[in-house]
């Protein structure tokens, strides 16, 4: 009998388990953005990599498609009325998705751009700290939110109504505190701000003559100058310098004050409030170029003398564990802060300090123990802030979960590289799906599977060319294939330095009292590991006035009625061409303004708003999508309407105002710097919320190149950039050295630094291990002296 049974059971255990066929994420019929029907199987518990030139489909298929669709799918499980809470997504354009599991997006997304926001705020630690201190810290001050200086100390008192059952009601008093850590004077900011009067307006003129000198402010605005010409508080006729005293009290300082304008209720404000809420509540980084401009004139911003740049009140700084303040362990570095943690050793608190040396060990592991608690979250690169973002994952217990990474070798050294690689592999290792979008050929080598998308870019791009091993790939014959064991050389000859920039006691940062001179009339590589002090020294030393043209990682903002016409001013002359031609308007030529489709407001597609599901595009069927009234597209100019000049790539669009009737210098030079950069196949009128990170840091690198200045300073231009694409950005650096330019490239990629004339080279490690120019030189100098980790790696690569 037993011997049946075990028989049986034999026999069942042999069988393949329905749960196990289930081994592969199956997509058929993609075809979000320039995706041509794609339809692949990506293997589960695997690390697979994308690949292809910038704009070929890769996030289209990862991020757009199968991410997307994960995240509606798990959103559904939510009841109606939580989802109503939640943003509502659309299902992407795809046949089939088989074999999902949840996926956790880490983008390259730069984190909360709020000045209050810090590297400790964005992640756990510094809530973990905040409670450590108030168990440990002597003397006691609080509980936790008395060491956090974005809670404010409260005070309240007075008589409260307490209704118990029928006509039982009695007045009892209270009293309410609540212990903040925010420093009163900069209200938790660690900077104070000194405002230029004479930026914001000409005293010698009255209100009614124009006198605000500020950005957006125009005299017909009632929420902005109207308001303070119709309050009644001043005299709009007078020139300001006439202002009496109570006058000038209610024109800078006024309390919000309730005022009647034209019959609408507004609220008046003083001019100096005003402009702090609206400007300087704002982080500077994530401002339009113009207002930046007018706020870096009218605003000096100085560390708080109170709180000595903490950002906390005189209670939490004094509250010490071991004469360590709350304030002192958020500005140590973070690598060192995990010692200091490690040798707390406090029982009573061993859960927390265990999970605390988690969190802190996880940021040295992952290559950022160079980084301070206090870091403003702002100021992180791409690569910085996907990292960080990467540190809740690594200790996670989660497995059968898709990871999607963009690119998380950005920023990263050669040197870094391996780390980074091995993190992925552990993550894979623990039974995950790992996607990884990338173009280093060293992330690429550990693959598992790689997907390679093109054959080009845009409307060339968008099919699977290759799917398969790493080595399948270098002999498929693929763009990515072909290129993959590319190395540049170095050059034989470089230029001579028409002068040099000089940087004297550069301490910004880490920088430790730094002096180099920069070579003019070259290209010149400031190379170093993630955390030396590169960006500290270009972008934090370089001398003002010296007609510096700066194009950093900073994201392009814009909505889908925002394309590369109106991005790079290209619209302003081809509506005017089109008016001159026709005898008529340039606003007409507009579909944000009078030549809009009335039905759809020139967006060319209805929403339908379904509450807790998900929003439906239709297009317009009044303009059938072209976004203009019927009459505008009846005016041509060679032959085409203004909806098909936008609808042409900018390779045919320069073609087509070159010459002709068409013929427009004007819109001809801003297309040939498009084509420049390699973005020959975008079409005007895309929308730039479809375009990928590279293609963006692109067109805003095309948007610069029309600025007079003489030296241009990128930051790492090759993001986001194909293995093929790279030689084409080092004939633009070529070109604009050429042309009189001085060019400074942060750069990580090996082909910039073979290619540059001079290097400078900064380290030798990360936070205060670095912060000191290690080399100076050629590319070749630096090669045949390999007495630095840059020259190590740069010598594997060219095969010296």
């Amino acid at each position: 009998m037993s011997k049946a049974t075990g028989t049986g059971t034999g026999a069942r255990s042999s069988a393949p388990h329905g749960a196990d066929s289930h081994d592969v994420i199956r997509v058929h019929g993609a075809r979000e953005n320039n995706l041509k029907d794609v339809s692949i199987e990506i293997p589960k518990r695997r690390l697979t990599v994308f690949t292809g030139v910038s704009g070929s489909g890769k996030s289209s298929l990862v991020f757009n498609t199968i991410a997307a669709e994960s995240q509606r799918l798990i959103n559904e499980t939510y009841s109606s009325f939580v989802q109503g809470f939640m943003p509502t997504l659309a299902r992407p354009e795809v046949d089939v998705l088989d074999g999902l599991t949840t996926v956790i997006t880490v983008d390259q997304q730069r984190m909360g751009a709020d000045p209050r926001s810090t590297v400790g705020t964005a992640t756990d630690a510094h809530a973990m700290l905040r409670i450590l201190f108030s168990r440990l810290g002597k003397p006691y001050i609080g509980p936790p939110s008395a060491y956090s200086f974005n809670t404010a100390t409260v005070r309240a008192s007075g008589g409260i109504t307490v209704e118990r059952g029928a006509a039982k009601t009695k007045t009892v008093k209270a009293t309410y505190n609540r212990t903040g850590g925010m420093c009163t004077h900069c209200e938790g900011r660690g900077k104070v701000s000194d405002i230029d009067l004479s930026q914001l307006y000409d005293d010698s003129k009255s209100i009614a003559e124009g006198a605000f000198t500020i950005p957006g402010w125009k005299s017909d605005n009632v929420w902005t100058v109207g308001i303070y010409a119709e309050s009644g508080f001043l005299d709009p006729n007078k020139p300001i310098r006439r202002y009496t005293k109570r006058e000038m009290q209610d024109f800078l300082y006024r309390e919000p004050t309730k005022v009647k304008v034209n019959g609408v209720n507004l609220t008046y404000e003083g001019l100096i409030p005003k402009i702090q809420k609206s400007f300087l509540s704002k982080d500077k980084e994530a401002m339009q170029p113009h207002i930046r401009a007018f706020v870096e004139r009218a605003v000096t911003f100085t560390t708080c003398p109170e709180c000595d740049g903490t950002r906390l009140s005189e209670g939490a700084r004094s509250s010490k564990i071991k004469r360590i303040s709350i304030a002192d362990a958020c500005a140590m570095e973070i690598r060192d802060l995990a010692e200091w943690v490690r040798g707390l050793g406090e029982p009573s608190v061993a859960p927390l300090l265990a999970a605390l040396q988690q969190t802190l060990d996880s940021f040295v592991e992952i290559g950022l123990g160079y980084l301070a608690l206090d870091r403003p979250a702002g100021s992180l690169s791409g690569g910085e802030a996907q990292r960080v973002k990467m540190i809740r994952h690594l200790g996670s217990a989660l497995t059968d979960v898709t990871y999607v990474f963009d690119e998380p070798t950005i920023g990263l050294h050669p040197h870094d590289i391996q780390r980074m690689n091995d993190l992925l592999l552990r993550l894979r290792d623990k039974g995950n799906t790992v996607l990884v979008v990338e173009h280093k050929p060293e992330a690429i080598a550990i693959a598992d599977h790689v997907v390679d998308l093109g054959p080009g870019a845009g409307t060339a791009g968008g099919t699977v060319c290759f799917e398969g091993t790493v080595e399948g790939l270098r002999a498929g014959g693929t763009i990515t294939g072909r290129h993959l064991d590319d190395r540049a050389t170095l050059k034989e000859t470089v230029r001579k330095p028409s002068g040099s920039l000089e940087i004297r006691g550069a301490t910004a940062n880490n920088l430790r009292d730094v002096d180099v001179d920069i070579p003019l009339g070259a290209l010149v590589v400031v190379t170093g590991v993630a955390g030396s002090g590169k960006s500290s020294l270009v972008h934090g030393s370089i001398p003002a006035g010296e007609q510096v043209v700066s194009v950093d990682q900073t994201p392009i903002r814009g909505s889908r009625r925002s394309n590369p016409a109106t991005y790079t001013g290209l619209l302003d002359p081809i509506r005017k061409a089109f008016a001159k031609v026709n005898g008529v308007k340039p606003a007409l030529f507009s579909a944000n303004s009078e030549g809009a489709c009335p039905t759809c407001n020139g967006a060319g597609v209805i929403y339908t708003d379904l509450a807790m599901m998900a929003g439906v595009a239709t297009p317009c069927e009044d303009c059938e999508g072209k976004r203009f009234q019927a009459e505008v597209l009846e005016y041509r100019l060679g032959g085409r309407d203004i909806s098909e000049v936008l609808a042409m790539s900018v390779s045919e669009a320069e073609e087509f105002f070159g010459a002709g009737e068409a013929h427009t210098p004007a819109a001809h030079k801003i297309l040939d710097r498009l084509a420049d950069v390699g973005l020959g196949y975008l079409t005007l009128g895309q929308p730039l919320t479809t375009l990928s990170g590279g293609e963006r840091q692109r067109l805003k690198l095309a948007t610069h190149m029309s600025e007079k200045g003489g030296v241009y300073v990128l930051d790492e231009p090759t993001t986001g950039l194909h293995l093929a694409d790279v030689e084409h950005l080092l004939g633009l650096l070529d070109r604009l050295v050429d042309s009189g330019k001085s060019v400074i490239v942060i750069e990580h990629h090996q082909a910039v630094m073979a290619h540059a004339d001079w290097i400078i080279d900064l380290g030798p490690g990360a936070g205060h291990d670095g912060g000191k120019v290690v080399f100076e030189g050629t590319p070749a100098d630096l090669v045949a002296k390999r007495a630095t980790l840059t020259g190590e790696h740069l010598a594997a690569y060219v095969g010296a």
